[in-house]
């Protein structure tokens, strides 16, 4: 029985070959993208899920109570870690940590790469897969480093017999190896390749135990079974009574440590979504393209059932019982789904490349028991959505009404597959919005004025020798006389999003228990006419004044926020300390056009100058990158210039909308492509029911125009419906996407009626290609078999 029914689907395959072929092809393009987005969506899910403890490990995360609202931060105070670890018994370990880059060399050999200043527990808490070296000792000294194999090998050119060798970090200190360990894994959201002591750290600040500032992140253990809620409420005020009283508008809490990856937002105080709405939202695009698959299965099949009749006919007639056609015709679609099965794994295997370069990941397809079953599941969930209306439909049929040729279509039948059509224009016309507004919004983004001038600006960290006050003057004097530098200066921001903030500002009518932080930018002459900051009033700072130390410069938004009027000759106390205001900017936006413009100040500061930006002029950038290069090996030998350009370090901000835009107009037209797939083969079919009555109006003396019109005039209507009801549910998704963007543009009538009549312009061409081909055959065909 089992042969007869693989043999009865291999004919029934060959004989409706056109269905067959769009079926398959409808179904594996379906399947390949949902793969496709189950990859990256698996791979977001797991992004820090590998540590062993993963359930204990949490991040310590501050509110701080702004005039604004209440602005959620990572950085924590110094000697949070150890309170945490020596006063609360639910805490096992508990570090304080912070990236850093740098430059370790052994010998002649110079590497540059990522590294992290962490506590003594870090590989207790954290599975980066200690290889050498214990655990409980690799940190203790503040003289060990902990080395990846991958930097080992770059370094020592082996990984055997090198604990206790020395590496010099930075060019200014010898550190011995402790420690060697695996590396951060792809699906690691922190990448480094070396540990140092965060004792080597601390001893750099003179302020360490000061509980009012912030830097570094804090992670802890907390001990199996403990209450987290609980936790949370006994160090909600710790900052707060360590600092006596005096720091009273941050309070503590912590979140799970691989949650910050995805639910890495907050609006005033709460969880408000990040990376984990992509994850959504395309999650849903994979079931609705798959939907729209099958939906062209269930379409195709029951509009085929015609032609099937006397086949079902014939087998009840000889005793065939309904669950028998049920399982014969679920067999065909299960069979059809396998098939599309394997060949989406083998288009996904053709464009994942191409997909991982768009999504900046390194996905693979490999054997792997979780996406085995999910893949199963999923085709039999489709064989048996796509498949169960056909064999329900087909096995229904009156046997004795089917022999005669009679076939009653019912009104519910005809409204269900026309109501299915709606569905896939409608999901299809909503992803055609969101594309052209996503592109638009990526768009204003990127040519969206900030307010200062970001374009041809190249800016390095001061690291080794430059590290001198001294020498970086000597250094910006000569990198100023190379051919094609416009202007060159250095600064304590890289302009990119929030660096260092205080509220230590005070002023006159300041609200005692206002705690708003500002934005503390510190520069060296010359700064902000690099960056070309526009000045509303006053001044900026000047060599010609030699009090200009003592002066402080403010955006708008601070000036506003402050409620000064004609604030120029104002005298303001930043930490204690008198300061006059010279001069106020236009605003400008220094964090991602996600944020509102914030209060901002500039201090003449050579000493908080860590970055130095250059301003080249366009065309030039070639010769004097490699000019720079020269100079910048003659003031520190031993660095190379890691050097990046402004521009392209703001639009990595947007990484996440670039690739949601990127991904969005490939799934958009990938379900137009299977939406249209579907119409055109019932275009075909209703063409091929109607050849007759055309073959008739054509010897009445219909003309092509009017048989073209009559055969597309009921498609275009479905598709004018789903238009009608797609614009006003994209203008809601759109709308509510565009507000994570405080900037953003202005939803314009066109995107809706442009992607309505893109819609229907394919949808008239798809049924146009077969309705023009039924209006030219020659009606003698039509006619003679009758």
């Amino acid at each position: 029985m089992f042969r007869h029914n693989l043999l009865v689907i291999y004919r029934n395959f060959k004989r409706f070959k056109s269905t067959f072929f769009i079926n398959l092809t409808g179904l594996s393009a379906g399947l390949a993208c949902s793969l496709l987005i189950y990859l990256w969506v698996n791979d977001e899910l797991n992004i820090d899920k590998f540590h062993e403890k993963d359930s204990q490990l949490f991040q310590v995360m501050e509110n701080r109570v702004q005039a604004q609202g209440i602005w959620t931060a990572q950085s924590t105070s110094i000697p949070l870690a150890e309170t945490l670890k020596s006063e609360l018994p639910e805490v096992e370990y508990a570090i304080t940590s912070k990236l850093y880059d740098g430059t370790l060399s052994v010998g002649d050999n110079d590497v540059r790469t990522k590294g992290r200043y962490a506590g003594k527990d870090l590989f207790k808490m954290f599975s980066y897969g200690l290889e050498q070296g214990d655990a409980n000792q690799v940190l203790n000294d503040k003289n060990s480093i902990v080395i990846s194999e991958k930097l080992a090998l770059n370094l020592f050119h082996t990984t055997e017999n090198i604990i206790g060798k020395p590496i010099e970090f930075q060019h200014e200190k010898q550190y011995v190896v402790s420690g060697i360990f695996k590396g951060t894994p792809s699906n690691s959201s922190e990448q480094f390749d070396f540990v140092i002591s965060f004792e080597v750290l601390k001893d750099k600040y003179s302020n360490s135990a000061n509980w009012g500032n912030t830097g570094p992140e804090t992670f802890v253990l907390l001990k199996s079974g403990t209450d987290v809620n609980q936790f949370n409420k006994k160090i909600l005020n710790l900052v707060k009574s360590k600092s006596n009283g005096e720091v009273t508008h941050r309070t503590l809490f912590v979140r799970p440590y691989s949650s910050g990856y995805l639910h890495g937002k907050y609006e005033n105080g709460l969880t408000a979504g990040g990376r984990i709405e992509y994850v959504r939202l395309f999650s849903i695009i994979a079931v609705f393209i798959l939907i729209i698959a099958c939906i062209n299965f269930m379409n195709l099949s029951t509009a085929k059932a015609s032609g099937r009749i006397k086949e079902v006919g014939i087998k009840k007639a000889i005793g065939a019982y309904r669950e028998t056609l049920i399982y014969q015709y679920l067999g065909e679609s299960m069979l059809m789904t396998f098939l599309s099965l394997f060949l989406s794994v083998l288009l996904v295997i053709l464009v994942l490349p191409q997909f991982n370069e768009i999504t900046g990941k390194d996905l693979t397809l490999h054997y792997d028991p979780k996406l085995v079953v999910t893949l199963l599941a999923v085709v039999i969930f489709t064989g048996l959505i796509s498949g169960s209306y056909p064999a329900l439909y087909l096995s229904g049929f009156n046997p004795i009404s089917v022999l005669k040729g009679k076939l009653n279509v019912s009104v519910g039948e005809v409204w269900a597959r026309k109501g299915l059509v709606v569905f896939q224009f409608t999901i299809s016309v909503i992803l055609i919005v969101s594309v052209i507004v996503v592109y638009k919004q990526v768009e204003f983004v990127q040519s969206e004025n900030l307010g200062y001038d970001k374009d041809n600006i190249v800016y390095f960290f001061r690291e080794g020798k430059m590290q001198d006050d001294g020498k970086v003057e000597t250094f910006l004097s000569e990198l100023k006389n190379i051919p094609g530098i416009v202007n060159a200066s250095s600064i304590g921001h890289d302009m990119t999003g929030h660096n260092s903030g205080t509220s230590g500002i005070w002023w006159e009518g300041k609200a005692e228990d206002n705690k708003t932080e500002f934005e503390n930018v510190g520069v060296n002459y010359e700064m902000m006419q690099t960056l070309g900051i526009r000045l509303k009033e006053g001044r900026l700072f000047s060599k010609d004044f030699s009090s200009d130390s003592a002066k402080i410069i403010f955006n708008e938004a601070a000036i506003k926020f402050m409620g000064l009027k004609d604030p120029v000759g104002k005298t303001v106390k930043l930490w204690g300390n008198d300061m006059q205001i010279v001069g106020v900017t236009k605003d400008f936006h220094f964090e991602s056009l996600h944020e509102n413009v914030k209060p901002l100040f500039f201090r003449l500061s050579q000493g908080s100058t860590y970055i130095i930006m250059a301003k080249i002029a366009a065309g030039k950038e070639k010769l004097v990158l490699a000019s720079m290069g020269e100079l910048y090996k003659k003031y520190n030998p031993g660095f190379s210039l890691d050097y990046k350009f402004l521009d392209q370090e703001y639009q990595a901000q947007y990484a996440a909308e670039q690739r949601v835009a990127a991904l969005s107009k490939y799934f958009a037209g990938l379900a137009i492509l299977i939406s249209c797939l579907g119409l055109f083969g019932l275009a075909a079919f209703t063409a091929e029911r109607r050849l007759k009555e055309i073959g008739i109006r054509k010897v009445l003396g219909s003309s092509v125009f009017s048989i073209v019109y009559l055969l597309s005039s009921d498609f275009t209507k479905l598709v004018i419906a789903a238009i009608v009801i797609a614009l006003p549910v994209s203008y809601f998704i759109t709308g509510y996407w565009l507000k994570s963007f405080a900037l953003h543009i202005d939803l314009e009538v066109w995107y809706f009626l442009g992607a309505g009549i893109a819609a229907l312009a394919i949808a008239w061409a798809t049924v146009g290609m077969q309705a023009v081909k039924a209006a030219n055959v020659n009606p003698l065909e039509c006619l003679k078999s009758e």
